[in-house]
């Protein structure tokens, strides 16, 4: 080989040594440049996803806060709850999985569907409650078979538990898994375990129940399955609500109620609520395990409609308790004096209609204190003729009638209070007819137990106080207890103690009406009204006939009405109670009062008795009215 030739190839040799050189040179470059770039620039996030890999994290529902009564009686608390739970993304197979839980524990095909819902509508991290209220036998069994059952795990949370039951169903609620519509993008909201308000307290402060989310952290294998637990940070409960209420005292009223019976009572002073009864009732410690369709089913369809709240949405006229607001609009109106008399025959006749007072054969001459103790159909028919059903219904409304209450259970109802122009827009003409059947509480007036309270509050004080249940958040006070944080009803005071002196008469003398509301003389002075209200029209032949509503079916027979205050010279509690089909309302009525309001003096005030109403508060010629021969006490 020529030396040139071995030159060229040598030369050929060097340059591909060089390129090839180079070419490694450029690799090993490019691999410290991206290593260099996954370890110091990107080694944070590898290393995330490593751990994410490993570890998995999820929210933990926070325990509710507890409702507590006005002596911090715990009435809706937080019990364990063993639960079993399908993580999605730890199953390569949920109807798999679902169906080999099924064998060892049955699930009914409801229950299938709703868990087949629940995993499709949520992210597939999210677990999934698949059966609650667990077992040991049945935690054991799950346990002993989880080789079997990729993404169940069983965990412990908590359910609701109400220890007063039936007695503050209405006023506490109950809680329920979270609906569709209840997603608001609370991711709080998709925890299995968690619950919402769906009624009373329980559904107003729901947000504030609620408390926030905590976080647990595990390690996982390959397939997900659960190692060892890493991290775990309690949720924060949510805020305990204080209310009103006495749980006691309510205990105590509503063993005294039969069904379609309902009682307020408040502190006249401030507005608080202190027992809100109502029967029948349920028991919402049904709703934290589940409620059956056919117990649904059997209180849905009962005639004594136990899940409504007869004395916040119960609406019903209020018949005679009302005349006092009758007589407080005519006297503001001028259209009558408080000595002004106008005489009772039994009966008013207006054109060619007669309306008949509840007494036959009448009352003989009555001012407006006579008229309201002996409850005279006749006097308020002429008043409120003269006065218009716009004022009356005017001052009806300053009383808390026919408006919203300022009270904290959803779906409270707030009555009707008709006028003048409502009628028109119905295309109906109101007439005279009209405005003296409303001069009683009868016609188009609908009002709630609550309602009747509140007005009786107002009438006792002076002052437009709201009924309100909130006491306290988390141990601190909401609201102040001074009357004088709730304004005047800018009503003359001349004017509501003639109201409060006709009211005194009703119960405390003789002839009276609600002789049956008195209260023992070691207790106090109760000042009250009593309420009738026709449910069936009784003809004028039946009148004309002696006929008595007590021989109608118990159905037919008038709702019995009752509302008082005490103590009569320092007003501090209010009281209406309704008895349905009760007939009279110083019969069935005033007795139930008296008894309520017996237990609030005795377990609020200790028991000491107030002074009775002295010559100086009830006027002579009023005095003197007292000693007249007593009728026939039956309103």
């Amino acid at each position: 080989m020529s030396k040139r030739e071995e030159e060229r190839r040598r030369s050929v040799f060097t340059r591909r040594a060089l390129m090839l050189g180079a070419g490694q040179a450029g690799l090993l470059g490019f691999l410290g440049y991206r290593l260099q770039k996954l370890q110091l620039e990107q080694g944070e996030r590898y290393a995330t996803l490593a751990d994410e890999n490993r570890i998995s994290a999820r929210l933990i529902a926070p325990p509710r806060g507890r409702v507590l009564d006005r002596q911090n009686r715990v009435i809706a608390a937080n019990d364990l709850n063993w639960r079993a739970l399908l993580t999605a993304e730890q199953t390569q197979d949920v109807d798999a999985t679902l169906e080999t839980f099924s064998n060892i524990i049955p699930l009914t095909e409801q229950e299938r569907a709703r868990i087949e819902r629940e995993v499709r509508r949520r992210r597939r991290f999210v677990p999934v409650t698949v059966r609650e209220f667990l077992s040991w036998e049945e935690m054991a069994r799950i346990e002993a078979n989880s080789p079997d059952l990729p993404g169940i795990s069983v965990d412990v949370g908590t359910t609701r538990q109400y220890p007063w039951a039936e007695h503050l169903a209405h006023v506490v609620g109950y809680v329920a898994p979270p609906a569709e519509a209840d997603m608001d993008g609370d991711p709080l909201l998709e925890l299995p375990g968690i619950r919402v308000g769906r009624s009373g307290i329980e559904k107003f402060h729901d947000k504030l129940l609620r408390g926030n989310a905590g976080t647990v952290q595990f390690e996982v294998n390959a397939v997900g399955r659960v190692i060892r637990e890493l991290d775990r940070r309690e949720g924060v409960r949510g805020q305990d609500v204080g209310i009103s209420i006495d749980a006691e005292l309510q205990r105590v009223v509503r063993d005294k109620i039969e069904e379609g019976t309902s009682v307020v009572v408040m502190d006249a002073r401030n507005g608080e609520v202190l027992a809100l009864a109502s029967q029948p009732s349920f028991d919402p410690n049904l709703f934290s395990s589940g409620i059956s369709a056919a117990q649904w089913k059997e209180w849905t369809r009962s005639r004594s409609t136990p899940l409504i709240n007869k004395a916040t949405n119960g609406l019903y006229a209020p018949g005679s308790t009302f005349k006092m607001v009758v007589g407080l609009a005519a006297l503001e109106a001028k259209t009558v004096t408080a000595t002004e008399r106008i005489y009772c025959p039994g009966h008013y006749d207006l054109g060619d209609t007669r309306f008949h007072c509840w007494r036959r054969f009448g009352h003989g001459g009555l001012d407006m204190r006579g008229a309201i103790k002996h409850s005279c159909d006749v006097y308020f028919y002429e008043i409120a003729k003269r006065t218009g059903i716009d004022k009356i219904t005017a001052m009806a409304k300053r009383f808390g009638m026919g408006v919203p209450l300022d009270i904290e259970l959803p779906g409270t109802r707030s009555g009707f209070s008709p006028t003048r122009d409502w009628r028109i827009k119905q295309g109906k003409a109101w007439n005279l007819g009209d405005t003296v059947v409303h001069g009683i509480g009868q016609g188009f007036y609908q009002f709630t137990p609550l309602s009747l309270a509140t007005m009786t509050a107002r009438l006792a004080t002076g002052r437009a106080v709201q009924p309100h249940l909130t006491r306290s958040i988390n141990g601190k006070a909401t609201r102040g207890i001074r009357p004088e944080d709730w304004p005047e009803l800018g009503i003359p005071e001349r004017d509501l103690k003639l109201m409060r002196e006709g009211m005194w008469a009703v119960v405390n003398e003789p002839g009276a009406t609600g002789a049956n509301g008195k209260l023992p003389a070691s207790v106090g002075v109760l000042a009250g009204k009593t309420g009738s209200v026709q449910v069936r029209r009784v003809s004028r032949e039946q009148r004309e006939r002696g006929f008595r509503v007590e021989t109608m079916p118990r159905e037919w027979r008038p709702h019995a009405l009752f509302v008082a205050f005490a103590p009569y010279d320092n007003p501090q509690y209010a009281v209406s109670v309704v008895v349905e089909h009760g007939t009279a309302g110083g019969a069935a009525a005033a007795p139930l009062a008296r008894e309520v309001m017996v237990e609030v003096l005795n377990r609020f005030r200790g028991g000491n008795a107030p002074a009775t109403p002295s010559a100086e508060a009830t006027p002579a010629s009023q005095l003197a009215e007292a000693q007249r021969p007593p009728g026939n006490p039956r309103r």
